[in-house]
């Protein structure tokens, strides 16, 4: 065999190879795996992450998504690596499955993936060329942020429930929009 057809061989190989390293990774995205406080266990890392050991696995880190971040943040919560591709471990179907202090350190982890302050008062909204200035108090304090003028920036997530949404990407809640003063209510009239 020549050099060349050598290669072509070694090619022929290394595609068999990732075929069946494509496969098997297919099958174990598309394989649904339930987290329960039987066959699974959450840990804090010193640095304040989570480790989860399930099996004969051991992740020393895990990332915590909400699959319904608004709607449902205490049950189908994804549990994946916490590299680039972000592969999910697991789901965990309701947090009442875990021991209390197992919920604790996953309740600890939404909230810093999904900070999210409450607007509690609304002390100016302007517009000026395409974009809207908001002034409020948050269940953090002041705050100004910047929104675009478009219709996507405030989503009823209710009747009196809003979500707003900044230039950044930074996320707001109003719990009861009528809970706010009438003129509060009037600075949202751009996007309501």
């Amino acid at each position: 065999m020549s050099e060349f057809e050598n290669q072509g061989q070694d090619l022929l190989d290394l595609q068999e190879f990732d075929e069946e390293a494509l496969k098997k990774e297919s099958e174990e995205l598309l394989e649904m795996r339930f987290l329960t406080g039987e066959n699974a266990e959450f840990t804090r890392t010193p640095g304040g992450f989570i480790a989860l050991k399930t099996g004969d696995k051991e992740y020393a880190r895990v990332g915590v998504y909400l699959t319904f971040p608004l709607t449902n943040p205490e049950e189908f919560i994804s549990i994946r690596e916490t590299d680039e591709k972000a592969k999910e471990i697991g789901l965990i179907e309701s947090m009442d499955k875990f021991p209390r202090e197992q919920q604790e350190m996953l309740r600890e982890q939404i909230k810093l993936r999904y900070f999210m302050p409450v607007i509690t008062k609304i002390l100016d909204v302007k517009d000026e060329y395409g974009y809207a200035y908001w002034n409020v108090v948050t269940t953090f304090g002041a705050c100004r942020f910047t929104t675009q003028l478009s219709g996507d920036v405030v989503i009823h997530l209710s009747d009196s429930r809003l979500l707003v949404t900044d230039i950044d990407g930074n996320r707001y809640e109003i719990p009861d929009f009528y809970q706010l003063g009438v003129m509060e209510r009037k600075k949202l009239d751009l996007f309501i």
